[in-house]
């Protein structure tokens, strides 16, 4: 408040650099809330009390919920698969499965089966304060017409399907059923007709499925079976045209090639093996003895025996040798008995190999009358080759329409099954029972509900109004705004502005009556008049840097208290020593003079005309001291805004300037006319006055953006009419608090 008005780019620099800050932000949004307080108590109120009253009104709601499940167990009846095939339970199936449960055909089958047209609940006003209502204003208009049997069952379905709520339980394949009613059992009953009417439903879906299929699968098994004979027919007549014999499930040339093949490979595996032990026997002869793994290999008795004879002569012929010498006569009998037994084992072994060349001559043989079968069955095979793909063809064909016929039959005989035994995937694993509360409305919810709504409605009407509150309410709105110091806030007034100050002036009184525009001297200690001290600081901190004597007191619109205010800061600077002229210059509608000296003859107009001397003009207040120079005659003045910028205007400032201390002028508004921009020559201060509350920012903004002059001799803003009551909620007014507490011991009450 003490300070010189701050150029505009500095004050908006300070405030840019405050407000993206988030404690900035919270610090708006309290302030807003402080500010709104009273309307938004009053919406969360009003909010509180529709709720409360609803829930004394509306009727109690309750819900009873049963639970199925949807088994992906296949149950199979004699173990037959289902004629329509089993289809994957999956999420998408289960999600199928409840809109089913949805669908109107399950609604109208309990509506039906329960006879809920007839019940009041479903067909009538609703029941509830609400309900009624609306059935009053419906009976208003429905000039007598009796609703329809299909109008009925519309209404109840509408009802139904809002009553009614079904659901998956997350992922699995369980589906709760749920429903509303006033009546706890008879949400309970229907809840579980719904449950019962599916099922019924699924079943007569399988049912109906079931017996179209076995229709269809009679005339298809009858055409299957036409086509599986002639088939058949055209097989065997084939194979009689073409001398094709089966045996055993194959062609008779395809088996005889099939066993010539075998026999030909054993064949040429028993030429092998003979010629393999024929090789062998020739290699044994090239040995005098053979060794006893020969010997036990041929498995011959008689070459075992020989040798082991052969052996015990050998051992004993070694011994005579040794004993009696080599020519001894026992040991030329053993060697000649040995020579005999090799003889006869090499005979032995010759008439082996005569055999085993047998053998192998005889397998020779065979392999090669094998090879010849082979090929005769291969030139035959060749001859019927076309035959036999024509023959497999015709097979083919056959055997295909066998399998469709035994299939489709096999099929038919489980839809005639299945007709008798239908079976479903869903069942009840929790039966709705009677619910013992109330579902709805939830009292305590129901008030959290309202209660947190009204709070976000209220604060959003909140921001609205802060948003639309396009005035003044703040110095921090001034200095935004404007870029100018707002140097005081003058609380409202209430009081008589023209009556008693004027009576003082003419009949030269002491005692001072009860006035506005003298109301810093009847009541020094208000906070008014407080505010208006803050003013003339201002004023005279302002006189440090340049000459601040001449003060002219404007506003933007009329009515805003600009004169108000000037009196009275000239009343106090005159009450305080100081030598002060009060100057009424608003020459189009001069109210202060009407106000100060209603009688007054001469004045300012005068005086610029050099009509007048300043004696003649002036009137001493004998309280304070103060002069006050009224405007004069002003009612034939055309162009007021000449006269204050003529040079004679600014002799008589000067005159007055040289007299006085200080000069307040009191001038007429910017808005409505030019006369204040022309008073810039001779004016040193400007105090610019604004109502709070009520004028709107763009208009003040507008007047001082045009009127550069103006701005540049500011001294500050002044909020006039303030109501302290709601300004403590704006900001941090808390002055008047203190002010009372310090002057509470001089009995001050504002």
């Amino acid at each position: 408040m003490l300070q010189v008005n701050k150029p505009t780019s500095e004050i908006n620099r300070d405030f840019a650099e405050a407000d993206g800050s988030p404690s900035q932000t919270l610090t708006s949004y309290l302030d807003i809330v402080r500010r709104q307080f009273p309307t938004m108590v009053a919406i969360v109120s009003a909010c509180v009390i529709l709720a409360l009253l609803y829930l004394f009104t509306a009727a109690p709601l309750f819900t009873s919920t049963a639970s199925m499940v949807i088994d992906t167990r296949k149950v199979q009846l004699f173990q037959q698969q289902s004629v329509l095939g089993d289809i994957s339970i999956d999420s998408a199936t289960v999600e199928t499965q409840v809109e089913i449960l949805k669908s109107e055909n399950i609604s109208l089958a309990v509506i039906r089966d329960l006879n809920l047209i007839d019940d009041p609940e479903f067909t009538g006003s609703g029941g509830g304060p609400l309900g009624t209502l609306i059935g009053a204003l419906s009976g208003l208009f429905a000039e007598g017409r009796v609703s329809s049997e299909f109008e009925q069952t519309r209404k109840a379905l509408d009802r139904f399907e809002k009553a009614r709520t079904i659901k998956r339980l997350g992922l699995t394949y369980v589906m709760e059923i749920g429903f509303t009613s006033k009546d706890p059992a008879k949400a309970a009953k229907i809840a579980n007709a719904i449950a019962d009417a599916y099922i019924v439903d699924q079943l007569e879906a399988k049912y109906q499925a079931t017996r179209r299929a076995s229709v269809w699968l009679q005339d298809r098994i009858k055409e299957l079976r036409t086509q599986a004979s002639g088939a058949q027919k055209a097989v065997v007549d084939f194979k009689i045209a073409n001398n094709i014999v089966d045996s055993g499930g194959r062609l008779m040339n395809e088996q005889q090639l099939a066993e010539v093949n075998s026999q030909l490979v054993m064949a040429h595996a028993a030429t092998a093996e003979a010629k393999a032990r024929m090789d062998r026997i020739n290699d044994i002869l090239k040995q005098e003895i053979p060794d006893a793994s020969v010997a036990d290999a041929l498995k011959n008795d008689t070459i075992v025996k020989l040798r082991g004879q052969y052996v015990d002569m050998a051992s004993k012929e070694s011994i005579w040798a040794m004993k009696y010498g080599s020519d001894h006569l026992a040991a030329v009998n053993l060697r000649r008995q040995m020579a005999e037994i090799k003889k006869n084992i090499i005979d032995e072994l010759k008439r082996i190999q005569e055999s085993y060349k047998s053998d192998y001559d005889i397998a020779q043989t065979r392999e090669e009358a094998i090879k010849s079968s082979l090929a005769n069955v291969v030139s035959e095979s060749q001859l019927t080759n076309q035959a036999q793909v024509q023959l497999r063809e015709l097979e083919s064909n056959a055997q295909s329409y066998q399998a469709m016929y035994d299939n489709f039959l096999q099929r038919y005989m489980e839809s005639v099954q299945q007709q008798s035994f239908p079976i479903t995937e869903a069942r009840v694993i929790s039966a709705a029972t009677t619910p013992l509360r109330k579902s709805s409305p939830r009292s305590m919810l129901f008030l959290v509900g309202a209660l947190v709504g009204g709070l976000l409605l209220s604060f959003g009407v909140a921001l609205a109004r802060e948003v639309s509150d396009r005035v003044f309410r703040t110095t921090s709105q001034v200095e935004e705004q404007l870029g100018a110091n707002c140097i005081a806030i003058l609380p409202a007034l209430h009081g008589n502005a023209s009556a008693s100050l004027s009576a003082r002036f003419r009949k030269g009184k002491a005692e001072p009556e009860p006035d506005l525009l003298r109301y810093v001297v009847d009541n020094p200690l208000s906070r008014f008049a407080e505010a208006v001290r803050s003013l003339k600081v201002a004023v005279d901190l302002n006189a440090i840097v340049r000459e601040n004597r001449v003060l002219a007191v404007t506003s933007t619109l009329p009515n805003e208290g600009k004169s108000t205010l000037s009196t009275n800061l000239a009343q106090l600077m005159a009450h305080s020593g100081a030598k002060v002229i009060l100057v009424d210059a608003d020459l189009r509608n001069p109210s202060l003079s009407r106000a100060l000296r209603p009688d007054a003859k001469v004045g300012l107009v005068d005086m610029v005309a050099q009509k007048v001397q300043l004696e003649d003009a002036v009137s001493i207040d004998p309280h304070t001291g103060l002069a006050v120079l009224p405007a004069g005659t002003t009612s034939k003045l055309l162009h007021t805004n000449e006269i204050l910028a003529s040079k004679a205007m600014h002799a008589v400032i000067s005159m007055l300037r040289s007299r006085y201390d200080y000069v307040v002028l009191d001038m007429p508004p910017m808005a409505p006319v030019v006369d204040v921009r022309v008073t810039s020559p001779f004016v040193d201060s400007y105090v610019f006055v604004v109502e709070w509350g009520k004028t709107k920012i763009d208009v003040v903004r507008h007047n001082l953006r045009n009127a550069p002059e103006i701005q540049d001799k500011l001294l500050g803003i002044v909020l006039n009419k303030a109501d302290t009551r709601l300004l403590a909620r704006y900001e941090s007014y808390h002055g008047r608090y203190y002010y009372q507490k310090y002057y509470a011991r001089y009995g001050y009450v504002e």
